[in-house]
């Protein structure tokens, strides 16, 4: 078990407790934690003696600080669950069984619910064809959710277990993205390497999230999202997208002036650019890597902006129409031209 910690003093000790009264003797718990100042590290010394801790000399970020956990443990399964995650009785069983009954999953979620568990925060994540991804089913009733454990685009970080195996293959999260994506990215590359993802909904944690808009968030998410369309998207399929990837960029950057984040739009853009070589880089080593092709990972993407997070234009009306036409228009030529591995 890896929990990253960062100035979680307030809600880390008591979380972990409850998640230590799910584990058995052979289990690890490994706390990284990120140059905190608010004596988290000591607080779970106290609160669990058993963890331990790995302190950080100063904020790595979740994806570094994850790396660090997994590779400081010897679980043949990773379980990384964020520090405000708290997880319901039977949660880490659940998760451990999945393991045994899914053979095929490299990876899988629990079901990530707000406070008081009557409403989804996540029912596993949805990856737009554009790279913009979101939680599955925020805010709904959990009574909505399948009981049965299916197949996601990706699956969330915040209660994510990951089999040592599919970790080491894939290479684990991409320590640049900092945050945000990351969980995205590594879910895209594990459905490349022919390995799936999916969500387990008895396995369930309560989760305090807020979307939280601000300058350096912005910028992280664009940042990260075109990396990982450059990186993961076999030729086949970035070359069908291209013109509809360039048109989003221009409606990007609308909303952005008009959001007041067009300056950390614009970083993020020249970021991208000026990283262009460790990109292309990164993007040879996933398709080396890759064992399906463009058709079959597109099955794992959407053409519908359902996020409650965007605003209503994007979710209905004729722009929402004729980005759901283009898509199957992509989809039909990539079955029809048989994209596989090569493509």
């Amino acid at each position: 078990m890896v929990v990253v910690t960062y100035r979680s003093a307030a809600v880390a000790p008591r979380n972990l407790a409850r998640l230590f009264e799910q584990l058995d003797e052979r289990d690890e718990l490994l706390v990284v934690d990120n140059a905190s100042n608010d004596g988290t590290a000591d607080a779970i010394r106290t609160a669990v003696p058993r963890a331990r801790i790995l302190e950080q000399l100063r904020n790595l970020g979740f994806a570094a600080g994850c790396n660090i956990g997994a590779a400081a443990s010897s679980a043949p399964l990773l379980l990384f669950l964020n520090p405000d995650a708290v997880p319901e009785p039977g949660c880490v069983e659940s998760l451990r069984v999945a393991a045994a009954q899914r053979p095929d999953w490299g990876a899988w979620q629990a079901l990530v619910t707000m406070p008081g568990g009557g409403h989804v925060n996540t029912s596993g994540g949805i990856t737009h064809f554009s790279g913009i991804g979101w939680a599955g089913a925020c805010g709904e009733p959990v009574t909505a959710v399948a009981a049965e454990p299916y197949e996601v685009s990706f699956a969330s970080g915040a209660a994510l277990v990951v089999r040592r195996e599919a970790w080491e293959r894939v290479g684990g999260f991409d320590e640049r993205y900092f945050m945000y994506g990351e969980d995205l990215d590594l879910s895209l590359r594990l459905w490349l390497a022919g390995l799936k993802v999916g969500i387990v909904p008895s396995a369930r944690v309560e989760h305090e999230y807020e979307f939280e808009k601000g300058g350096r968030k912005w910028f992280l998410l664009e940042r990260n999202r075109w990396w990982t369309v450059l990186s993961d998207y076999p030729a086949a399929l970035l070359a069908l997208l291209a013109p509809a990837l360039l048109g989003l960029e221009l409606v990007i950057l609308l909303a952005a002036a008009r959001g007041g984040w067009l300056g950390q739009k614009l970083r993020a853009q020249l970021s991208v650019v000026l990283g262009l070589p460790a990109i292309l880089a990164r993007r040879r080593r996933v398709q080396r890597a890759r064992t399906v092709g463009s058709a079959e990972l597109a099955r794992r993407l959407s053409a519908d902006l359902s996020s409650p997070f965007l605003p209503p234009a994007a979710r209905s009306g004729p722009a929402a129409d004729l980005q759901r036409a283009y898509w199957a228009g992509v989809r039909w030529l990539l079955n029809a031209g048989g994209a596989g591995r090569g493509c």
